[in-house]
């Protein structure tokens, strides 16, 4: 499905999960993919978590990623900021979303999910996160040079190829290369978090190669609105592929909560 409408300029690829239950007034689920990653590679997921409520969802691959147009300039440190204030909310209103809104966001997703939330705190009913981050610590700085040595041996880049296509290499270097950057690994969100007043669940592995429980710490300390925390200990960087059961669980019995 050719889905592509234009976002600051950007061509994004898009599309709606059971567009024909959208009403207006039942909650809209928007899933937010990883920073390496894109709409496909959520598999049946939303599907699972949408058609348990009855309720629309949406997808999308952010400019760089997936079927969206390819990223033709350097990156800044700022620019989960830019998708979470200036990106998302152009997509929320050309695409006619006017439903309350629950996200869904994994790893820079979730990231990108806690920060629209942080200004938009009206609009959301409530948020998932799960291996998203606040603030890069050693270790997340060790897992993307672990990356990137996985990338220039080939594993990674023929893996991310499936999904990117000819966008890989621009991808993937924009990523790595605006995290380990000087700026990138000073990056630290946790002053905005008090602006979220929606419940929260926060999902980490504790075998995350990108972050520790110092994340769910900061959330726990910073948010305003109330946090729920999923941590699994025999879990790495995709909870919702690795503890598939455990976490659409806690999802489902959370979104009830707040309907």
């Amino acid at each position: 499905m050719n889905n592509l409408i234009q976002i600051q300029g950007k061509k994004i690829w898009y599309n709606f999960i059971s567009p024909k239950r959208r009403d207006g007034k039942k909650p809209l689920i928007i899933f937010l993919h990883e920073g390496l990653g894109c709409s496909e590679q959520w598999k049946d997921f939303p599907e699972l978590i949408c058609n348990n409520f009855n309720v629309s969802g949406l997808v999308y691959d952010r400019y760089g990623y997936g079927k969206s147009q390819e990223i033709g300039e350097n990156r800044t440190t700022d620019f989960l900021q830019q998708e979470a204030f200036v990106f998302l909310p152009d997509l929320i209103l050309k695409l006619n979303i006017t439903e309350p809104l629950i996200f869904f966001g994994h790893s820079d997703g979730g990231t990108i999910a806690l920060l629209y939330a942080s200004k938009f705190s009206e609009k959301i009913s409530g948020l998932i996160t799960e291996a998203d981050h606040v603030f890069i610590e050693p270790l997340s700085a060790k897992g993307i040079r672990s990356a990137v040595a996985s990338y220039d041996k080939g594993k990674l880049k023929s893996s991310l190829e499936k999904y990117h296509e000819g966008k890989t290499e621009s991808m993937f270097r924009s990523w790595s290369g605006t995290w380990l950057s000087e700026d990138g690994l000073k990056w630290n969100i946790e002053s905005l978090l008090p602006g979220i007043n929606a419940p929260v669940l926060a999902i980490q592995g504790k075998n995350d190669n990108y972050g520790s429980e110092l994340q769910l710490i900061s959330k726990l300390k910073n948010i305003s609105g109330r946090v729920e925390i999923l941590y699994l200990p025999n879990c790495g960087h995709h909870p919702h592929h690795q503890e598939r059961e455990r976490v659409l669980q806690k999802t489902i019995d959370f979104i009830s909560g707040i309907l």
